[in-house]
């Protein structure tokens, strides 16, 4: 079958003649990969920085976004039937009786880091034909959702780090008042850094969970993600016209602030201006350039003083992608047409060289192998 791999010995990436997979125990299911989202993951592997493939094989399959059909069950499955739409889980747990969090069924929070990524190390991912895995690591999608289920394990990303907020904040008096019959204005301030994907659909989940939310990014508006931004509620504002001092101003004390760019200096000038009791989030993995210059004494001040939380988040559990797939219902039916211009476009998989090599344009691109 054709799949799409990296060769990190080689320095190559190319389609491949990849083995079928094929049923081998009872709680397996065998999908139809349908669309495959592309990210700034795929593009890193792609361009050799990091990617393992599996024990003994000199390439590894990638692909982690991904939507799939279930086409074969095997006998002892009960969470998925034939023909279900089907996202799966990109981590795997790994092999330790010592490591709590993968014996609980929550390997995003592997202690050992002796995990396997779907598709980033150590194990084939979804940019393929067909795949099989074992039904815990899927979760079935509602038909209607269809043409948007591709975004759900970014989505992921944002449900994951929300969900800790809401753990966090139990530590203070932190819901909004209600007020039986009047409607509710924001009592939350979030600032998203970054207007890519993640950024943009944690924006969306901020939104729709009551914070007045700023997406700061880099180009002047107007553009399409301004345009995009407004559409669902949030204020964008440029990096080129408004420092992150005249943004934090403007926003008032800020509770929240979703790092989605990677970019460390950026991020670290952004904390200075987090607000009393607010909560910094980490999603982005810059890559190793020079030092920057930090104020570290401030940063450390504010921390104690106001009672700031800093996190970082990676990978997502089922608990998650639940809520995600819940998320993008409620978007699709709030935004409709806000939620499907985040997919710019699908192409075949012979076209994954100018999404994986290329300078691709628009917010997310997506591999589609059937209509």
């Amino acid at each position: 079958m054709k799949a799409v791999a990296v060769f990190p010995e080689k320095h190559e990436v190319r389609q491949i003649d990849h083995p079928a997979p094929m049923i081998t125990t009872p709680t397996q299911v065998k999908l139809r990969m349908l669309e495959i989202g592309v990210c700034g993951t795929d593009k890193e592997i792609s361009a050799f920085q990091y990617g393992t493939p599996p024990r003994g094989s000199e390439y590894l399959v990638i692909g982690h976004e991904s939507l799939g059909e279930a086409i074969e069950i095997g006998a002892a499955v009960t969470r998925v039937k034939m023909g279900d739409l089907v996202v799966p889980m990109v981590r795997r747990p790994c092999p330790h009786d010592t490591c709590v969090a993968c014996r609980s069924g929550c390997q995003d929070f592997c202690f050992t880091g002796d995990f396997k990524e779907r598709g980033i190390n150590g194990e084939h991912g979804f940019m393929t034909e067909f795949v099989v895995d074992d039904e815990k690591y899927m979760n079935p999608i509602p038909r209607e959702l269809r043409d948007v289920a591709v975004l759900v394990e970014p989505l992921t990303i944002a449900e994951k780090a929300l969900s800790q907020v809401w753990h966090v904040q139990q530590r203070l008096p932190w819901s909004c008042p209600v007020v039986p019959g009047r409607e509710q204005p924001y009592c939350h301030r979030a600032v998203v850094l970054g207007a890519g994907p993640v950024g943009l659909l944690g924006a969306m989940t901020l939104v729709a969970s009551g914070f007045q939310t700023y997406v700061y990014s880099r180009e002047l508006p107007p553009n399409p993600k301004s345009s995009l931004v407004e559409s669902f509620g949030a204020a964008y504002v440029s990096s080129q016209s408004a420092s992150i001092e005249k943004l934090a101003r403007q926003a008032g004390n800020i509770d929240l602030v979703y790092e989605a760019t990677g970019a460390s200096s950026l991020s670290f000038e952004m904390m200075k201006f987090l607000g009393t009791n607010g909560i910094f989030i980490f999603t982005g993995v810059p890559g190793r350039k020079a030092p920057v210059e930090v104020d570290t004494d401030l940063i450390m001040r504010n921390l104690v003083l106001k009672n700031q939380v800093v996190f970082g988040t990676v990978n997502a559990g089922r608990d998650a992608f639940e809520v995600a797939i819940r998320d993008i219902g409620i978007f699709k039916s709030r935004w409709p047409d806000s939620l499907r211009s985040l997919i710019t476009g699908r192409v075949l998989m012979e076209s994954y060289r100018e999404l994986l090599l290329g300078q691709a344009p628009g917010i997310k691109n997506v591999i589609t192998l059937r209509n």
